[in-house]
């Protein structure tokens, strides 16, 4: 007798004791804040071509296996000599937040191996006419891409970006594409708006 009362009794407590933990808790992450249009004006990033971050440079026409190397700044001369000792460096890839301005850092661009592609992402318009110049002494395979959010301040600048030899490209981050004052560039302009 006791047999089967005991049996019914465990279960009966069983199930008791699972029921008395209660409903699952919930999440204990906070929800997420609205987002404004115009952003956050206590938000860690700023919007515009500083917030270009670490592109990703896909290139239809090649085909090889190879490594990308990545810096935020000009690499010094060990950190090219690092990445040199990488199987198979396809591309150096440089997204720099504004244009240098010390010639013997970017003359370290020079040991970067012959077969290698150095992809420059410049943000804005040269400052001026030695900037733009300075590029053509470094010794390396430069595809330089330029990023700017307005049209040209002056001839003289789209005529300081037309005597850049690796200057492959300029992309305009504009609201609204417009080819107005980009007449005279003689590269390709491509045009890039940022949707959050």
């Amino acid at each position: 007798m006791h047999a089967r009362i005991a049996l019914p009794l465990l279960l009966a407590a069983t199930l008791a004791g699972c029921m008395a933990a209660g409903p699952p808790i919930a999440s204990q992450t906070p929800p997420p804040e609205p987002r404004s249009p115009l952003g956050s004006p206590f938000s860690d990033r700023e919007m515009g071509t500083s917030d270009l971050g670490t592109p990703l440079v896909l290139d239809r026409t090649d085909l090889s296996i190879g490594t990308t190397v990545q810096f935020n700044r000009l690499p010094t001369p060990s950190e090219l000599h690092d990445a040199e000792q990488l199987t198979g460096l396809a591309h150096v890839v440089l997204s720099l937040p504004s244009w240098p301005t010390d010639l013997e850092a970017m003359q370290a661009l020079g040991r970067v191996p012959p077969e290698t592609d150095v992809v420059v992402v410049l943000p804005g318009y040269p400052p001026n006419r030695a900037a733009a110049q300075a590029w053509n002494y470094v010794n390396a395979r430069l595809r330089i891409v330029l990023v700017v959010t307005e049209p040209p301040p002056s001839v003289a600048v789209v005529g300081d970006l037309n005597t850049m030899r690796g200057l492959e490209r300029v992309i305009a981050q504009m609201d609204e594409p417009s080819r107005t004052g980009f007449e005279r560039l003689q590269r390709p302009l491509g045009f890039r708006k940022v949707v959050e």
